[in-house]
């Protein structure tokens, strides 16, 4: 937008805003704030067809009408209720225990061996069964048992801290990242 149409936009919204405002505000029920958005949705899209408007104040009311038409067909109105004090909200659980959790688990799982780990993270991340691994690593169910047993014991020996952390975080666990802590301890 050049500098004379920004200057005619300005005139036009320094003298037309409190009528198209008033306007705004009966279609979207009497609502200052819903029609004060409603206004500046409606200069925004006048703002950038600027120079091709040859009526603007009749353009910028007719995406006024069209744009409170749109709000009312929506599913799901979007509307606040003002209340005189705000609800309570519960206290978040404390997520402390799950950090704590995530940090020693990837410290012990880093201390493993690299086939250790591909092990642990197949049968509790990936959730496959034994003979899906098997077949993943070229190796026999029974390989993958014994291996899945003796990283298991690894991790706990590394990291014996995960079993006093295990259970009281596994209630707080957002995800399924820690499943070796309570496999089969």
């Amino acid at each position: 937008m050049d500098a004379e149409a920004q200057e005619s936009f300005r005139e036009f919204v320094a003298n037309r805003s409190s009528t198209l405002l008033r306007t705004a505000v009966l279609l979207s029920g009497g609502d200052r704030h819903a029609g004060e958005d409603l206004l500046q949705n409606a200069l925004i899209k006048a703002a950038g067809r600027w120079h091709r408007i040859d009526e603007p104040e009749a353009y910028v009311r007719q995406v006024l009408y069209r744009q409170q038409v749109s709000r009312w067909r929506l599913k799901w109105p979007r509307r606040e209720l003002s209340v005189a004090e705000p609800p309570e909200t519960p206290a978040a659980p404390d997520a402390s225990g799950a950090a704590e959790l995530r940090l020693v688990m990837r410290g012990a799982l880093a201390r493993l061996t690299a086939r250790q780990r591909t092990v642990l993270v197949l049968r509790y991340f990936e959730d496959l069964p034994e003979a899906e691994v098997a077949r993943i690593l070229g190796c026999s169910v029974g390989t993958v048992r014994s291996a899945t047993h003796r990283s298991l014991a690894r991790l706990r020996a590394l990291a014996p801290e995960l079993a006093a952390l295990g259970p009281a975080a596994a209630e707080q666990r957002p995800s399924r990242d820690y499943s070796p802590v309570e496999v089969r301890q």
